[in-house]
């Protein structure tokens, strides 16, 4: 299926640690070239994650981000007992000496060690972050994939074009090689010294044949059905399209150049109107 490289994607789950956030963006780009920006507690996965995309993606300038942010209002800080417990100890060592001395609950939980944060399972987090990506990385897809549908729907359109103009071209070449061999003739026949049958007709035929695009024609079905067949593959496909329309276009500057015709002529340009419409497109695709 076509896939455009252009997407973006996101989702969250709840952990206990807190909310974990996962992002994917991308643009067009040649290659796959992936940028990550990670948590803390989250970078010794950056191998795990760089593979997990490039599982899915051949092409494109893609960001990923992952965020963990810490809960609020759900038991996120924790009291640590042991460390209370030698305060408590010492603060009753101490209370024969100062009997005047109080501590405020504040001045108390600003003591280093008293609040502790939630320590994050490393193994359990790495797991649940592997999880959501895979979720984002199904939901990323899927966009490229809407939006490659679309891309294909105008690539399909525009190859229609070309192939109906050549086969107008094809159409009336019988006629443009009547009518140059008519002009030809009439040329010959106004010289000084006229040329004699057999001189005549090599010199119609040699004409004729540098006007002959049976050839250019009957590439340029070739190359329509091709595209046909690879917007139909299940794989990414952007280079070997990008590929055939340099093919296209040969084909295209050739009957140009060979065109002796209004009609052929307008034909050529139109072509390469058409190619240049696909071209366009196809830098969108992976």
């Amino acid at each position: 299926m076509i896939r455009s490289m252009t997407a973006f994607a996101s989702g969250e789950r709840a952990t206990p640690w807190g909310t974990l956030g996962c992002e994917l963006r991308s643009v067009n780009h040649r290659f796959l070239e992936l940028g990550v920006r990670l948590p803390d507690e989250l970078r010794a996965l950056e191998p795990a994650l760089r593979e997990r995309v490039a599982g899915r993606v051949a092409r494109g300038k893609i960001d990923l981000t992952l965020r963990l942010r810490s809960a609020e209002g759900e038991g996120a800080l924790q009291l640590n007992a042991a460390r209370l417990r030698e305060l408590s100890e010492l603060a009753m060592d101490l209370d024969a000496r100062f009997p005047r001395l109080r501590t405020e609950l504040t001045e108390l939980l600003q003591f280093p060690g008293v609040l502790q944060a939630q320590a994050a399972d490393p193994a359990e987090l790495q797991a649940q972050a592997l999880s959501l990506l895979d979720e984002v990385l199904d939901e990323f897809v899927r966009a490229r994939e809407r939006e490659g549908g679309k891309l294909a729907a105008v690539i399909s359109e525009r190859v229609d074009g070309i192939a109906a103009l050549a086969a107008q071209v094809r159409a009336m070449m019988p006629q443009i090689r009547a009518g140059q061999r008519t002009k030809l003739e009439t040329r010959l026949a106004d010289l000084a010294q006229p040329l004699d049958n057999g001189r005549l007709e090599q010199e119609l035929v040699m004409w004729l044949q540098k006007l002959d695009v049976d050839e250019e024609l009957d590439r340029l079905d070739s190359h329509v059905a091709e595209a046909r067949r690879v917007l139909k593959l299940k794989e990414a496909v952007g280079r070997r399209l990008d590929f055939l329309l340099q093919e296209f276009n040969r084909e295209a500057n050739t009957l140009g150049s060979k065109s002796v015709d209004a009609r052929s002529s307008a034909a050529a340009v139109e072509l390469k109107v058409l190619i240049d419409q696909v071209r366009e497109q196809i830098q969108n695709i992976e």
